[in-house]
Parts: C-alpha cells; sequence; structure tokens
C-alpha cells in the first residue's frame, strides 16, 4: 500500500516536471469584495508519480484543480506543462492540449445520461477526430480494463454509483492521457465501492505512469499517496499523514480514518 512517506528513489532535479505551477493567485469579485482564493502559490508535480490536494471545503482545491487542468485561469501566475506554457495558448489550442495529453474526473460523474455507458466513454476520441470505429476499439478496450465490457451498453440511469465512477474514470483514461486529475472520485461512493475506484486510480497510475493529481477530502486515501498537500490560506504545504490528520481532523472532531467535513 501506498503512503505518503514514500519516496522515490532518483534526486528530484534529475525527475522530469510534469506540472510547474508559479506565482499563482486567483481572486474572485474586484475592490472591497474581492476573495482571495489562492494566494502567490508554487508547486511542482513529478512525471508518474500520484499526489493528493487536502483541505476543508470551500479552502479552493477544485478552484486549485482546474487550474492545473488548464480549465480555469488564475488571476495571477503561470502553469508550465512539460515545460510549455498552457495558458499562453488560446482558448482552441489549449482545449486540444486538454483533450490530448489531460483526464478529468469529478465527484458527480456527469455521464450524458441519453448515451450507453460505451457511447460516453467514446466522447473524448470522437470530439478529437477520431473515426467511429476506432473510438469504439479504444472503448471496449479501456472498458474492459476496468471490468466494465458487460455493461457497456447499458445508460448511465441503469449504472450503480461506483459503475457509473468507473466509466467516468474510463471516459478519462481513454485517450491514454499523460496527466489525470481527479476531484473528490470518492466523494460520492460508499467505503467499500470508494475503495474500489480509489484502488483503481492507483492500479492506473502503476500500470500507465499517468501523472495523476487527486483533490480529496479523505484522510485515509491521503495517506496513501506518493505526497500529499494540505491547502492552507491559499498555499501548499506538504505533509504527513499524522501532520495531516492534526491539522485537519481533530479541528473537525474527526476519527483518523474518517473523511474532511
Amino acid at each position: 500500500m501506498r503512503n505518503s512517506s514514500e519516496t522515490h528513489s532518483e534526486p528530484a532535479e534529475s525527475r522530469i516536471v510534469a506540472i510547474e505551477a508559479k506565482g499563482l493567485s486567483k481572486n474572485y469579485g474586484s475592490g472591497a469584495d474581492s476573495l482571495a482564493v489562492l494566494s502567490e502559490l508554487d508547486c511542482t508535480i513529478y512525471c508518474g508519480e500520484i499526489i493528493g490536494i487536502v483541505g476543508v471545503s470551500g479552502v479552493g482545491k477544485t478552484t486549485l484543480l482546474h487550474i492545473l487542468g488548464a480549465i480555469d485561469r488564475p488571476t495571477k501566475g503561470t502553469v508550465f506543462h512539460f515545460g510549455q506554457d498552457t495558458f499562453a495558448l488560446d482558448d482552441e489550442q489549449r482545449s486540444a492540449f486538454r483533450n490530448k495529453r489531460l483526464g478529468f474526473v469529478f465527484q458527480m460523474h456527469h455521464l450524458l445520461p441519453e448515451f450507453s455507458a460505451i457511447e460516453n466513454v467514446m466522447m473524448p476520441c470522437l470530439i478529437a477526430g477520431a473515426d467511429h470505429k476506432e473510438a469504439m476499439k479504444s472503448s471496449v478496450r479501456v472498458l474492459d480494463e476496468f471490468g466494465l465490457l458487460h455493461r457497456k451498453d447499458h445508460k448511465a440511469g441503469e449504472l450503480s454509483g461506483g459503475e457509473s465512477q468507473r466509466v467516468a474514470l474510463a471516459r478519462a483514461m481513454v485517450k491514454e492521457p499523460e496527466m489525470l486529475m481527479a476531484d473528490e472520485p470518492t466523494g460520492n461512493l460508499d467505503p467499500h465501492t470508494g475503495e474500489k475506484v480509489a484502488q483503481l486510480l492507483f492500479d492506473l497510475n502503476e500500470r500507465h505512469k499517468t501523472t495523476t493529481v487527486i483533490v480529496t477530502h479523505d484522510l485515509a486515501l491521503a495517506s496513501r499517496f506518493n505526497r500529499t498537500f494540505g491547502l492552507f490560506d491559499g498555499k501548499l504545504k506538504q505533509m504527513s499523514s499524522h501532520e495531516l490528520f492534526d491539522a485537519f481532523a481533530s479541528s473537525a472532531g474527526a476519527h483518523r480514518d474518517a473523511p474532511l467535513l
């Protein structure tokens, strides 16, 4: 089992940087009503690692994930993906970049209810211009990998919560992205189902070396990442599992294996 004290054998300076954020600030509103969510935040994420971002509700975790994933723009600062300034791209170029190199999984699976599981998984391929046969082949492969091939023709409303989240994960991984961004991927699942989804994320990281960034409230899950960061006052701080518990769970009156409120 992974834990946050796990280290990589090679020195940091010899590893390839997947994501580098410098001086990120994000404000909502203006003037006296301005709300600062992120403040001169820096972070470096290396290729192939799986990291967690933990914080209380409303602290800005999802905002940070969206900026790191080139969905939302920072008020100030830069984000580099493999050395490329993502926000120097225009909107069309940035959309193409996300489709090709990033995968996203959200707390709510956001499956299209009128489509079957396999049709949902095919969407990123079709948006990228793949022909139907190629998109179908890729989607069958990833659904089979996730143990969902027998559910490929079922619509979203016919799937369980865990199945829906696994289909959403299959959709995120169908184009074999280099980076995966997951926002509370186990947040709406019962503990048993959530553990199965979490283990699938770790297995994907292990097999495909996909750089993975996960936002979570779950301290038990957070303790298993290569590195885990707490988000405080708009900045990230790398923390051990014990430090995370002391900083977050104690103030929430939670048990060590309980999620944050």
